[in-house]
């Protein structure tokens, strides 16, 4: 970052969309937690931020994309540089190939709830397993998400980046490397879009796995307290609940901030949570479960900032 405050007025002159300077994470992540952040952009299209990452990367400013900010913790000492918001990218459209599958094209900052509504209109089977996972299109191929049975890379047909060194590029789901819980892309690449190959349904058929969805993960996730998703990655034998569990962690809280009483691998905010709470939570939660059963848990939430 640099010292001088000029950087703020150029990068203000650099787009005609948002930019907000000094603002608090806490409004914005899902938890509720994180101080505050230099500068947080929100480009109103791919041109607009590829003329922002040119900007930070000319000036050395730090930055990272951001999506719905549903797997963000942002520490308490905030983000020094800037987080680029992709939510005004969020175009979806059909686009069908013929051989019975269909193409799905959607921008990177395109909520999974509402791909999979689109989805569910347009009777195309394939993306049912997103329902209910918070997140938006770019952090979920990130994050390989998956759920019920499915995972982004059992759909993903390619994948749009911008590359700073060589602009915008796809990449085909066969020279794509995923993994559990993550996409290996170049460093400093932004997602900006996906599309995903899926086949014609029954829509009613399609409603009613996602209506099943919703409620179980209604009936499992604390979802009446603000939370940011599952916090630790499952092992290969054991679900991280299940050893938070095992562990007697259930209820564990650390001022607002709670092992939640209903899944194990979600930590709660009940009301005042800080982002140092949350962490110092995590931390206790890694060093007891090791203690106890000899598991190390890995994060699948983003940890950012200072």
């Amino acid at each position: 970052m640099r010292s001088d405050e000029t950087w703020r007025d150029e990068l203000r002159g650099t787009i005609s969309g948002e930019v907000r300077f000094d603002e608090p994470a806490d409004r914005h992540t899902s938890i509720g937690v994180g101080g505050r952040i230099d500068a947080l952009v929100f480009p109103k299209d791919i041109a607009e931020l590829t003329e922002v990452v040119a900007f930070l990367r000319t000036r050395r400013i730090s930055f990272l994309p951001i999506g719905n900010w549903t797997n963000t913790i942002v520490r308490g000492g905030g983000y020094r540089g800037a987080l680029v918001s992709l939510t005004a990218m969020c175009a979806i459209e059909e686009k069908d190939d013929g051989g019975g599958v269909v193409r799905l094209e959607a921008e990177s900052g395109a909520p999974l709830s509402e791909l999979v509504a689109f989805t569910e209109r347009r009777a195309l089977s394939g993306m049912e397993f997103c329902a209910g996972i918070p997140g938006s299109v770019g952090g979920a191929i990130r994050m390989n998400a998956g759920a019920y049975g499915g995972e982004i890379k059992d759909v993903c047909f390619a994948v749009h980046l911008l590359d700073p060194a060589v602009g915008i590029r796809t990449i085909m789901r066969e020279s794509l490397i995923f993994a559990y819980r993550s996409l290996d892309l170049p460093a400093e690449t932004i997602i900006i879009g996906a599309a995903f190959g899926l086949k014609r349904g029954k829509r009613e058929k399609i409603g009613r796995r996602v209506r099943e969805i919703i409620s179980l993960r209604r009936e499992r996730h604390p979802l009446e307290f603000r939370n940011a998703g599952s916090i630790f990655k499952n092992t290969r034998e054991i679900p991280a609940g299940r050893l938070i569990e095992t562990s007697g962690l259930k209820g564990m809280r650390i001022g607002d901030a709670q092992v939640s009483e209903k899944h194990g691998n979600f930590i709660i905010n009940r009301g005042a949570a800080t982002a140092g709470e949350v962490l110092d939570l995590i931390s206790h939660v890694q060093k007891r479960v090791f203690e106890t059963t000899g598991y190390a848990l890995e994060t699948e939430v983003k940890i950012i900032g200072e």
